[in-house]
């Protein structure tokens, strides 16, 4: 059994090597973490929040037109010599897991870090109530959940009346799904998690699949658990979801 604990977490992996194909030509010469809402790029209100709440030191996983997310790292500690920024570069684009696993060495000592998708927006109270939870709930690994009204688009995430996660289900077919939780591409995790992103295998898509490890680790009875995301949230996967965070989305003013 997992017993409830203070954890430190200072640690977080950001993945943005992905292009955006669905936003060109907005993304032909910027990658997708970069496009700018509310006068940030999407990754610079995640990195804002994740340093708010005490999650200094973030990894950032690169790939298309890297060179834009490393010198957006090199001026923001420039501006913030407290927080620590650096870049992982994924030569490969072998899917999540493998983007994860690229931060492994660097994680292993830690008693859990954060993880998560570098293009997602949503309210900043979710964040710090998704670190307190990481901080002081038990689990091994805990995932952020947002209502939908059909998870068709994301994963699907069934959860008992405790929260924890019974079961994940990659892009079900639309209207099949009985759960209305999808995966809001925000985790903390221990190091375990890792015992399961390496046994792994490639997809038919080729790549190494996240919710195939958190499937492995629901069935060895591991304790994996949600926590819900209130207010505002977008993968901002398509133009339309673009312009609706520009008009829709209202961050906290920060420096």
């Amino acid at each position: 059994m997992v017993f409830a604990m203070a954890r430190v977490i200072r640690k977080a992996v950001l993945l943005g090597a992905g292009r955006g194909k669905r936003l060109a030509p907005m993304t032909d010469r910027t990658p997708k973490p970069m496009l700018e809402v509310a006068g940030r790029p999407l990754i610079g209100h995640i990195v804002d929040a994740l340093v708010a709440n005490d999650v200094p030191d973030i990894a950032i996983v690169t790939g298309y037109l890297s060179s834009h997310i490393d010198e957006w790292c090199a001026r923001r500690m420039r501006e913030h010599p407290a927080i620590h920024l650096s870049t992982l570069p994924q030569a490969e684009l072998n899917g999540t897991a493998g983007a994860i696993l690229l931060a492994r060495h660097s994680l292993l000592d830690e008693s859990a870090f954060i993880f998560g998708w570098g293009d997602i927006l949503m309210d900043d109270e979710n964040y710090t109530r998704f670190v307190h939870s990481a901080h002081t709930e038990p689990y091994e690994l805990l995932l952020a959940i947002n209502a939908t009204s059909d998870p068709w688009r994301g994963a699907a995430v069934y959860v008992d009346n405790d929260m924890r996660v019974e079961k994940i289900v990659e892009k079900p077919a639309r209207g099949t799904s009985t759960t209305r939780w999808n995966n809001a591409g925000l985790f903390a995790a221990t190091p375990r998690i890792f015992e399961y992103l390496a046994r792994l295998t490639p997809s038919a898509r080729g790549e190494l699949e996240l919710p195939e490890a958190i499937a492995m680790m629901i069935a060895a009875r591991r304790d994996v658990r949600a926590v819900d995301v209130r207010g505002f949230w977008s993968d901002v996967g398509t133009p339309e979801d673009l312009e609706s965070a520009r008009k829709l989305f209202k961050p906290p003013h920060r420096k």
